[in-house]
């Protein structure tokens, strides 16, 4: 038996010396890539796929599912820090329906099922009220937790206390709330605000100021009412006149900056902006002719009258009895002698300017605005060096800036001098606390010998690099000959009798390489054979 096992061993030897170096790479790849494939179907047709029975479970509700598939002996798997436990697919439907009906899991929450299944008449007040604010809370947080963006709820109700006289005043109740929110969620405004009405609306006498909402990263979800709309608008405001005010600053200090110089002029500006608006509608009339106070003729009427006779007829409007009565005052009685009558009548229609504007006002007015102006003058410690003449014509230079921007009069006046004076401050002092550089030149130059060395060393690294990069390539050329020398060595074999090598010639020579090297082993092959025999 030790002969043949020998026998194989020296045919497998045998074989294996025989091949080639990339034969045998070939071989041992050919192998692993096989015992890889057999290992990775074995594992997949044999693995179990798991997928989750139950997810965002409490630790004590994935304690009780767990204990209840081991008891049966049904391979389970717990995931997501304790959250979700898995058992195998084809188990789901079924395991499902067999913990529903054994109640599991059990969240131990009250809800209000409870007074159907556990109604007594051994309760008292005091635990009937207990369980019944439990179980208003859970009710509350599972309302909650159906809205979109919300993970978990949890809920906690404070409720007053009865007062003891009917006349006493009915307290608030009071809520917390902590939402687990998923990750990168964000809430629009309407939906917080339906958020407080749902919970305000579902504890008796619990105003939404009495409701405190936040996350599980401590982010409050704050209502919006209208003391946050005036605050936003304040905030607004303010950063609008902030913002009038730097226009106006930068535009200041640009133009004073480039005469007296960036760092000798400092400019305040403070505004007083208006912010109401106003909407109105204005229905005028106005004659065309403003000087005469006339309008347009549009139609006229003139009658002349004459009359010429010997005696004229009573004419006229007879005169009341009362005498104070103005009516009659026309009244002419008949005469007996000769006369003349003339009438001239004449109706004019005129058509005037009616105007109608609907007046939408701006609701940023500058009102008032005041420039602050501190100068340093050219000579800093002379105060006398900066001229009348440049404070005058910064002065008129503030003055047009304060014209154009300030809002006209309702008159159209302009500001006066003395007015345009009282909103100017000009202040020429020198600057303390500011940094000066000295007179030569404050950045520091390096020797030239350090560049001379630093061209001289970086030449160097160059150099060696070179040469090390050199000597690299150099070594790797004289490896890869000596490697191709020595697969010729062993096999590359010359055939020195030219002659077509066969199967019975490839064994004699293998027997000929074993016999000089290793003569035991060929002599108990020899014995093997003649045993065979």
């Amino acid at each position: 038996m030790n002969d043949v096992l020998m026998n194989m061993k020296n045919k497998i030897t045998a074989f294996w010396t025989s091949r080639s170096k990339k034969q045998k790479i070939m071989m041992i790849a050919s192998a692993a890539v096989m015992i890889i494939i057999i290992t990775a179907v074995s594992i997949l047709t044999t693995r179990t796929a798991l997928v989750p029975l139950y997810s965002n479970l409490t630790p004590s509700e994935t304690g009780s599912v767990k204990e209840n598939l081991d008891s049966q002996g049904i391979k389970n798997e717990i995931s997501e820090n304790g959250t979700t436990i898995k058992v195998p697919e084809e188990s789901v439907d079924t395991l499902k329906v067999e913990l529903a009906a054994e109640g599991i899991p059990e969240s131990g929450n009250i809800d209000y099922s409870f007074f159907s299944q556990s109604a007594g008449i051994g309760m008292t007040e005091n635990e009937f009220n207990v369980i019944k604010l439990d179980s208003m809370q859970t009710e509350l947080a599972s309302l909650i937790k159906k809205i979109d963006g919300v993970e978990d709820a949890s809920v906690m109700i404070t409720l007053p206390d009865k007062g003891v006289f009917v006349s006493d005043a009915a307290e608030e109740a009071s809520a917390s709330i902590v939402l687990t929110t998923k990750p990168g969620y964000k809430f629009e405004e309407s939906q917080i605000n339906s958020l407080y009405h749902l919970v305000s609306k579902s504890v008796p006498n619990l105003p939404t100021d009495n409701i405190v909402i936040m996350n599980q990263d401590f982010e409050y979800f704050d209502l919006e009412n209208e003391n946050s709309s005036f605050a936003s608008a304040f905030a607004t405001q303010n950063e609008i006149k902030k913002e009038i005010e730097r226009d106006i600053q930068r535009q200041v200090q640009n133009m004073l900056g480039t005469i007296m110089g960036r760092d000798k002029v400092v400019v305040s500006v403070t505004t007083d902006i208006d912010f109401t608006q106003e909407n109105r509608e204005e229905n005028l009339v106005e004659p065309v002719d403003k000087e005469n106070m006339a309008g347009i003729e549009i139609s006229a009427q003139r009658i002349n009258e004459t009359y010429s006779g010997d005696a004229a007829g009573a004419g006229g409007i007879p005169q009341s009895e009362d005498s104070s009565d103005s009516l009659g005052s026309n009244y002419v009685e008949g005469t007996t002698g000769s006369g003349d009558y003339e009438k001239v009548d004449e109706t004019i229609n005129s058509e005037v300017n009616r105007i109608k504007k609907e007046i939408v006002e701006s609701p940023y007015k500058v009102k008032d605005l005041d420039i602050q102006v501190m100068v340093e003058p050219p000579t800093a410690d002379d105060p006398n060096s900066l001229s009348q003449q440049s404070v005058d014509d910064i002065t008129q230079i503030l003055g047009t800036i304060i014209r154009t921007t300030i809002e006209k009069k309702a008159a159209g006046e302009e500001l006066t001098d003395e007015e345009l004076t009282n909103k100017i401050a000009i202040s020429v002092q020198p600057f303390n606390g500011k940094m000066t550089l000295p007179k030569d030149d404050a950045r520091s130059s390096l020797p030239i010998w350090v560049y001379i060395v630093g061209g001289v060393l970086l030449l160097i690294i160059i150099i060696l690099l070179f040469l090390f990069l050199r000597s690299k390539k150099q070594s790797d050329m004289e490896e890869e000959y000596v490697i191709e020398e020595e697969e010729e060595v062993i096999f590359d074999v010359p055939d020195l009798n030219k002659e077509k090598e066969t199967e019975a010639s490839l064994k004699r020579k293998q027997l000929e390489k074993l016999a000089k090297e290793k003569p035991d082993e060929f002599a108990k092959l020899l014995r093997s054979w003649i045993a065979e025999d």
